[in-house]
């Protein structure tokens, strides 16, 4: 069974200002996006739904239409804030909805096949995106035993900010013992060194750079999403009240090792990644992908002319 292609493009982009899943940074006006899903399209994905939000749809629609409509199937739904399980409430100061596997279960009712997830502004590689395809296509749809691809961390970071990192760690197999979200890593100073802050400004835990890093690219089969509802009311639960709380992928994954009702194999990789988490960091992406078209990793324009 050929996989989905799931991407999470529903995020406000804040610290970015705009729709920066959309900025074009191609040669020909691609987004960052466009070469995600032109690598998952040469790695034989069929299909393609995006999680976005409802005020973005005419946008992110009129910039996608009549690139590859006639290569794979292209589905669109929506993270809402008030997609929780019956029986809870929203806390009064929620404004917005609960991170990235809440963004996840907003594809559970349409996702048929075994899927990778990816976040709708980073870039992830060939290489990436097809040993993931790879792993799905074998996959029995009703296995449980996930998988991520890792980078390492040093080649993550943004010169211009904190970043948020899942932190992992593997076995001599590489299945998947941790994963650790730490949401303010930067360089020390601007410095060598790797270190992760905590609210106060403390320094929370220091890092070599080259360790395992979850990027968000993920596989799994349909019966995650019943997994991570499950967990989600759980998380629910245990954080009644607070506004700020988040049910990130690597949370959802974590506690499904725990209960050994899943596993993940953690997929190494020779891609480079590169994203835009800040405005400032955009001139270094127009960059790094003039110089992979240049080296003939993509052609000028992805989709035959220019976008």
């Amino acid at each position: 069974m050929k996989p989905t292609l799931l991407v999470l493009a529903a995020g406000m982009g804040s610290r970015y200002g705009g729709v920066k899943q959309i900025d074009p940074v191609g040669t020909s006006g691609e987004a960052i996006i466009d070469y995600s899903i032109y690598d998952a399209i040469r790695a034989g994905f069929d299909r393609v739904v995006f999680v976005i939000r409802r005020e973005i749809e005419e946008d992110v629609r009129a910039f996608f239409a009549g690139k590859f409509e006639d290569r794979l199937r292209i589905d669109y739904v929506y993270q809402e804030l008030t997609d929780i399980p019956i029986g809870f409430n929203l806390p009064p100061l929620r404004e917005k909805p609960w991170g990235t596997a809440h963004a996840v279960l907003a594809a559970r009712q349409v996702m048929e096949a075994p899927f990778a997830v990816i976040n709708g502004d980073d870039f992830y590689g060939a290489d990436a995106l097809k040993t993931m395809a790879d792993y799905l296509s074998a996959l029995p749809p009703d296995s449980t035993d996930y998988a991520m691809v890792g980078y390492r961390l040093d080649v993550t970071l943004s010169d211009h900010g904190t970043v948020s990192r899942g932190i992992v760690e593997h076995d001599a197999d590489r299945w998947l013992q941790s994963i650790e979200e730490h949401t303010k890593i930067s360089r020390r100073d601007g410095g060598g060194d790797i270190v992760s802050y905590a609210d106060d400004g403390s320094v929370r835990a220091n890092f070599t750079g080259t360790e395992a890093t979850s990027m968000n690219l993920f596989g799994f089969t349909p019966p995650a999403m019943r997994q991570f509802w499950t967990e989600f009311g759980s998380f629910l639960e245990e954080t009644e009240g607070q506004p700020k709380a988040e049910f990130y992928i690597p949370l959802a994954m974590n506690r499904l090792k725990v209960a050994g009702t899943a596993r993940m194999k953690v997929l190494p990789t020779d891609s480079e990644w590169f994203g835009v988490t800040y405005r400032e960091d955009r001139p270094l992406v127009v960059e790094r992908i003039r110089r992979l078209v240049d080296a003939g990793a993509y052609p000028r324009a992805l989709w035959g002319s220019s976008s």
